[in-house]
């Protein structure tokens, strides 16, 4: 499935390139990737690996192969061929990027908002603890659809108006559709990886 949405006019700058994900680990010497059509796949045996905080590793079998600069309010979304697997999901937030992961590929990439300096977004390794489709957050009055819960006190990955200059509560702000397509196949248990800004937090 191919699914994707760009920009709000007027187009404001670009707020991150999909494939800027970081360098990974390679364990082997390793054989250069090649792209296929809308995906980069890295040759069996000489798999790269993304390390987590915890020092876990995890296999990259394949990324998305997007070659434009991303807007707020854009993502891509394509697991055509990508089997049945685990499910995590990466969040830089330097780069304001949610990346999604299914057997090792990723399968879908979007811009992101998070928490302003005030409330800030949690770092580390989370868990998907609950899923609610129609979520109305009670502290906030505001509607929380798709909601991906990860925290106890209410941070959560959950479907939002994505645009520039706009902040959270903590939360991770995904744009509508991504949100429906990501709460289809995430599960709770799921892993859930948030990786620092390297700039003022919640400048999206």
């Amino acid at each position: 499935m191919l699914q994707g949405h760009t920009g709000h006019p007027p187009a404001p700058e670009p707020a991150a390139m999909a494939t800027m994900l970081p360098p990974p680990v390679v364990t082997k010497p390793a054989i250069p990737a090649h792209p296929s059509g809308p995906r980069i796949w890295y040759h069996a045996g000489s798999y790269p690996h993304l390390s987590l905080p915890d020092g876990r590793q995890e296999v990259v079998r394949s990324v998305l192969n997007i070659t434009k600069p991303m807007q707020f309010g854009d993502f891509v979304w394509n697991d055509d061929g990508i089997p049945d697997g685990p499910v995590w999901v990466r969040i830089d937030l330097a780069r304001q990027l949610l990346s999604v992961f299914r057997d090792g590929s990723e399968i879908g990439s979007a811009v992101i908002l998070y928490g302003d300096h005030t409330k800030q977004t949690p770092l580390g390794t989370f868990s998907i603890l609950e899923k609610r489709k129609d979520y109305h957050s009670r502290t906030y009055d505001a509607p929380m659809p798709y909601m991906l819960r990860l925290t106890n006190d209410g941070v959560a990955i959950h479907g939002s108006d994505v645009r520039e200059g706009w902040a959270t509560h903590g939360c991770i702000g995904v744009p509508l559709e991504f949100a429906r397509l990501l709460f289809a196949i995430a599960h709770k248990g799921d892993l859930v990886v948030i990786l620092p800004a390297e700039r003022g937090a919640g400048k999206a």
